[in-house]
């Protein structure tokens, strides 16, 4: 499966402290985008999380926003929480945060009430040493299963 580029929120984006994506998708105005063809945002580790002080956490969200630096109006519309040593529900262990890991988001279907114009996604991390760095994408959650993550050292067209 080919990433369009116009559809990346991270690509290869190191993350040590909270952080949006490098890039958001601007839908020109406020408009639904989970209802239709269902969608997800697919999260790719590129290289793995650090868990040294074992008290790391690592936190990925997806939200819509009224700005593209994402800090006004921002709407969570999907998480998904990792955390080191002995995670507590609903939170995932941090172990699963490998080179390679790939993991998705599905949006849910929303109204124009609900949405906004920029739809982007948060990275929130804790304790002493958070370092990952993951690429994110928009993609028809039909689709999710067949991406496979490769060395990020060849760029294709």
């Amino acid at each position: 499966m080919y990433i369009d580029s116009f559809l990346e929120f991270s690509d290869a984006q190191a993350i040590t402290t909270s952080a949006v994506g490098t890039n958001v998708i601007d839908l020109s105005v406020e408009r639904s985008i989970g209802n239709g063809e269902p969608m997800a945002v697919v999260f790719n580790v590129v290289v793995a999380a650090d868990q040294g002080a074992v008290d790391e956490s690592y936190t990925f969200d997806v939200e819509y926003a009224t700005n593209a630096a994402q800090s006004t109006g921002a709407q969570l519309m999907g998480r998904r929480v990792f955390e080191a040593g002995t995670p507590t529900a609903p939170a995932q262990d941090a172990d699963l945060l490998v080179a390679g890991f790939l993991f998705a988001i599905p949006l849910p279907p929303t109204t124009l009430d609900e949405d906004g114009q920029f739809l982007g996604v948060r990275y929130v991390t804790s304790g002493v040493t958070p370092i990952i760095t993951m690429d994110a994408w928009l993609a028809p959650l039909k689709d999710v299963g067949q991406y496979v993550s490769y060395a990020d050292n060849v760029t294709i067209g």
